[in-house]
């Protein structure tokens, strides 16, 4: 059934009137027929390296950004994080402790993971992207390759989006980070 303009603009979900029409293959789809897509990069503190392996990846990186000759965002967005796996890793090391300083210090672990996830704290992930939006497809290819080399060349490991990467992304910046279902995104094709 299809909304009409008013119930579209009333609406106080985004997803209902910004214009896409799928997200498929780690990419967005919109009305236009572009496709916004890219990649995810793995975080490095480079903070912890010697000064000078800082400086080499701090020159590589403005010198790929420099390279990039196509409009282009550099995206970060939180992805929340379920920590219960980690807390029962933590409660069977816990019981198998051999001495009472051992399981002090996994019980503290215990009470600091039980804090994080109480309601005063957002666990999340941190995640970087480089996005672009492009309607030739053998154009988005060739830019997804060409960005994870160039950064691999910078120490930094990336991958393409995936769906869910771009539905955090959504989430996060059009609807508060409240999750949705994305149901009237996808088109049946």
């Amino acid at each position: 059934m299809a909304k009409n303009k008013k119930e579209e603009l009333a609406s106080k979900w985004t997803e209902d009137w910004i214009p896409i029409k799928q997200i498929m293959n780690g990419m967005i789809e919109l009305d236009n027929k572009e496709y916004v897509t890219g990649i995810k990069i793995q975080p490095r503190n480079i903070f912890i390296m010697d000064q000078g392996s800082r400086d080499n990846v701090i020159y590589n990186l403005r010198n790929f950004y420099n390279s990039i000759d196509y409009e282009f965002w550099l995206v970060v967005a939180d992805r929340p994080v379920d920590i219960n796996v980690y807390l029962s890793q933590l409660q069977i090391l816990y019981n198998n402790a051999q001495t009472n300083v051992s399981r002090k210090l996994i019980q503290e672990d215990i009470n600091k993971a039980n804090m994080f996830m109480s309601a005063q704290y957002n666990v999340v992930d941190t995640e970087y992207y480089i996005l672009f939006k492009e309607k030739k497809m053998e154009v988005v290819q060739k830019r997804i390759h060409s960005l994870i080399s160039n950064l691999a060349n910078c120490g930094l490991n990336s991958t393409q989006t995936s769906n869910s990467d771009l539905r955090i992304i959504i989430d996060n910046f059009f609807n508060g980070g409240v999750a949705t279902t994305f149901s009237g995104m996808v088109s049946p094709e």
